[in-house]
């Protein structure tokens, strides 16, 4: 793991980017903490950039009561264990509704930051969320197919342990609805059972 101030560098960096004229920021990070545990979310929303700080609106509650169950409040959880994402600007909306998926290009721009964080971290854990989210590690079709399990993949030239989980919007029923309510249980006691998560975890 490395230093805070040499973390506190990197997302001084990250907050000066606009590679993506597309894109809404400031970029959105979590604290700089050096962590055992990474956790990499998808893309901010229009709440997250207002606030400053990821899973800040509705979907965060319903993220944050999952960790709670595993021993982390929320509070807690973000000085413990750091949050990064595929995307750290906000898309904007569609004109139908909802979040613009963010283009190819937006990805591949942002993702030099994840991978230097993880090369700086070095996570023994790292927490995908939602399918765009989990699909930057390893091929997803359906989310029944790769969550409730942990996976061993390489990752920035280290094998890590990868324990992916739904997004957590109330758009989605996956996470509500069986098997979805069972697979997420699955993720989380493995998340809990994780010799990383036992490190930073107040039920050790």
């Amino acid at each position: 793991m490395t230093d805070f101030e040499t973390l506190q560098q990197h997302q001084r960096r990250l907050h000066r980017c606009r590679r993506c004229p597309q894109m809404h920021g400031p970029p959105v990070t979590g604290e700089p903490v050096a962590s055992p545990v990474m956790l990499i979310g998808q893309a901010p929303g229009n709440r997250e950039i207002e606030l400053h700080r990821p899973f800040a609106w509705t979907a965060g509650k319903t993220l944050f009561g999952w960790f709670e169950r595993i021993g982390l409040a929320e509070e807690s959880f973000r000085q413990r264990v750091y949050m990064a994402a595929v995307c750290r600007c906000f898309p904007g909306k569609l004109a139908k509704g909802g979040d613009r998926v963010p283009a190819r290009k937006e990805i591949a721009n942002c993702k030099s930051w994840w991978q230097q964080e993880v090369e700086l971290i070095q996570p023994q854990l790292l927490i995908p969320v939602g399918k765009l989210a989990i699909g930057q590690f390893m091929p997803v079709n359906k989310l029944n197919e790769v969550i409730g399990q942990r996976h061993r993949v390489e990752v920035e030239g280290k094998v890590r342990d990868i324990i992916p989980l739904p997004h957590p919007s109330g758009a989605s029923t996956w996470h509500r609805t069986e098997p979805g309510i069972t697979l997420l249980n699955k993720a989380l006691q493995a998340i809990k059972r994780h010799p990383a998560w036992k490190e930073i975890s107040t039920e050790y």
